[in-house]
């Protein structure tokens, strides 16, 4: 995997054909083959959007690639921001 987008959405599967759609955004819609690669259910929108940003922060694909390999960040994270 050459890039990931990291974003809060209620619908996924609207939101992959958002990016997806040539009319709607420049940079997501030049590759047409963006899949789900990893994602984290929350409890509420804030808490998906602390998560998102900290994530976001952390600006490393070594990081994302870990989220799948070790369970336990995702679950620190929902820790983390359980009060947000």
């Amino acid at each position: 995997m050459n890039r990931f987008y990291i974003g809060y959405s209620s619908n996924i599967g609207l939101r992959l054909e958002f990016h997806k759609h040539p009319d709607t955004r420049k940079f997501t819609s030049n590759a047409q083959d963006w899949i789900l690669y990893y994602k984290i259910d929350c409890t509420t929108k804030s808490q998906a959007l602390a998560i998102e940003a900290h994530i976001k922060r952390m600006k490393s694909k070594v990081y994302i690639v870990n989220l799948i390999k070790h369970p336990e960040i995702t679950t620190k994270l929902l820790e983390k921001y359980r009060d947000c």
